[in-house]
């Protein structure tokens, strides 16, 4: 005697995934409905008259991925494969997330960037890759640290820049900055973008805010003695992810962190043991949605013991 409804189980799994015909497709062949084609498929998965068997890759890394979306509510995560350098990792970690925001993009989108010496990189490869021009908007003062270190011609991108240094030099210049309105035009500019990408400061000499000499190693000091364990466009924060105040912060251009938290698609890019603690308050202070780093970087965050 002939098992009709596993017969049909059979026919319906092999024509979907031997013959790659598509479900509507086997429902008129069958003379079934699409609903019926669907329910029966998943029928199929599920008694394991349809198996599967993922293949292993090196550079495949769900695990990780899936934990870290999971333990810090995260809408996305994209682990890449290890470098031998940190000047390699960075590299590495700006390329996927140029690739991965490229694949997001539509005509006309608006992208707000941060400082910072991955975001940098990570703009020149966007800029180079897309086939229409994006819009990038600055989220921080600075001029310099956004402009295209490859060749201009090649550069595909409209800049938004706020017209100020990252640093005034007084509350009072900072305060006089932060109402004129060329300011105002571009902090107004960045909540209307489709999406945000920012870079993770750490805590050391070779971060881009020390290395490029906007801060000094007293200013570094001074920082961690008041308990900051990285930065966001240039907030130093705490563990936790809450916001150090100090001289340095009353001082700053930059869109203020209550701002950020509410965009909708914010792409952190950050990797390096010297970033660990300053990845993890950033996701304790759910400041993203998306988490893009490397495989050493993502295992070290989930060890989570920096108490």
């Amino acid at each position: 005697m002939i098992d009709y409804e596993e017969n049909l189980l059979f026919k319906v799994a092999y024509y979907y995934y031997f013959e790659d015909m598509t479900q509507q497709s086997i429902a008129n062949l069958l003379s079934i409905s699409r609903i019926r084609v669907i329910k029966l498929l998943d029928r199929a998965r599920q008694t394991g008259i349809i198996q599967f068997k993922l293949r292993e890759n090196p550079s495949f890394h769900i695990d990780f991925e899936e934990q870290l979306k999971k333990r810090y509510d995260l809408k996305d995560v994209f682990v890449v494969p290890d470098a031998a350098t940190l000047e390699r990792k960075n590299a590495n970690v700006a390329q996927a997330a140029a690739l991965y925001i490229n694949d997001r993009l539509k005509g006309g989108d608006h992208i707000n960037v941060g400082y910072g010496d991955t975001s940098r990189h990570l703009l020149n490869n966007l800029a180079t890759m897309v086939e229409s021009p994006i819009s990038c908007i600055s989220l921080t003062g600075g001029v310099s640290y956004y402009l295209p270190d490859t060749r201009p011609h090649i550069f595909n991108a409209n800049l938004h820049l706020i017209p100020a240094p990252l640093l005034a030099s007084s509350n009072e210049m900072a305060d006089a900055i932060r109402k004129e309105e060329s300011v105002n035009e571009i902090f107004r500019m960045a909540p209307l973008a489709t999406l945000t990408v920012i870079g993770i400061g750490g805590m050391h000499e070779k971060s881009t805010i020390f290395n490029t000499g906007t801060l000094g190693k007293n200013d570094l000091t001074y920082l961690k003695m008041k308990g900051a364990v990285g930065d966001i466009l240039s907030h130093f924060l705490d563990k936790d992810g809450n916001l150090v105040t100090s001289s340095v912060e009353e001082r700053l251009i930059s869109i203020p962190l209550e701002t950020l938290k509410k965009f909708q698609n914010v792409i952190g890019v950050a990797a390096g043991a010297a970033k660990v603690k300053a990845i993890r308050s950033v996701l304790r202070g759910h400041y993203l949605n998306v988490l893009i780093t490397d495989t050493t970087t993502a295992k070290l965050i989930l060890e989570d013991n920096d108490e």
